[in-house]
């Protein structure tokens, strides 16, 4: 298993040759291993222990859906949050395609009443999503999102990864659709990504951002060691 400072390490890698020409057969490979080791092996169906194998080894309903004190999430929240960012920027910005979200029923499947990246949710409502949402369907929400992404990434030529993401059709489809709310806290993610490149949405969030997440949730389930105290 890759270790985090070494995934570290090459996601700076990947980000100085990302938009070189001479380096992107390099750069396609880095960013397929690094996405591989962010979700898990049944994804890519890689030979490996990765960073969410990790998470789901012993992970039972009630950690999965705790949140320990009003500072922390929930690891729900957390893939959730993080699958539905990666859906959104790579089939609605990148690839201009349907949403993986709004295929087979998903909403359906994971019992969940919400659509958006779950940004402006209060504690009570991270807490109802937490307590509501299907764990395996999320997990299968998440290999599907997953294989999506890759799909799309083994397809590019060089001159994609400069390719500006500020189509105002394509930015306005992610609030018609309810991908985002237009909360304070929320809507700015729209300016954030619409100010990058394909290579930026590699970077953060299918990378970095992924990890980010990835943590937080193992350190969740770590801390979690008594009754949860919002059950």
């Amino acid at each position: 298993m890759v270790n985090k400072k070494e995934w570290g390490e090459q996601q700076q890698l990947f980000k100085s040759i990302v938009l070189k020409p001479e380096g992107f057969e390099e750069a396609i490979k880095l960013c397929l291993e690094l996405h591989a080791m962010v979700h898990s092996s049944e994804m890519s169906l890689i030979d490996a222990v990765t960073f969410e194998d990790e998470l789901w080894e012993g992970l039972d309903e009630k950690t999965f859906r705790c949140m320990p004190t009003s500072k922390d999430v929930t690891i729900a929240w957390n893939l959730w949050h993080l699958t539905r960012i990666e859906d959104i920027t790579m089939n609605i910005l990148v690839a201009s395609h349907a949403q993986v979200f709004n295929t087979e029923k998903w909403l359906e499947k994971m019992n969940v009443q919400v659509r958006d990246t779950g940004n402006a949710m209060t504690d009570e409502e991270i807490v109802d999503l937490s307590s509501r949402i299907d764990m395996q369907e999320l997990r299968n929400y998440r290999i599907a999102v997953g294989r999506k992404t890759r799909e799309i990434i083994s397809e590019f030529k060089p001159t994609d990864l400069k390719r500006k993401l500020n189509d105002a059709q394509n930015l306005q489809r992610i609030f018609d659709e309810g991908a985002v709310l237009k909360h304070e806290d929320s809507k700015w993610l729209v300016d954030f990504w619409g100010r990058k490149n394909v290579a930026g949405i590699l970077l953060m969030p299918i990378t970095r951002h992924q990890m980010v997440h990835i943590n937080d949730s193992i350190r969740l389930k770590e801390k979690y060691q008594s009754p949860c105290p919002k059950e």
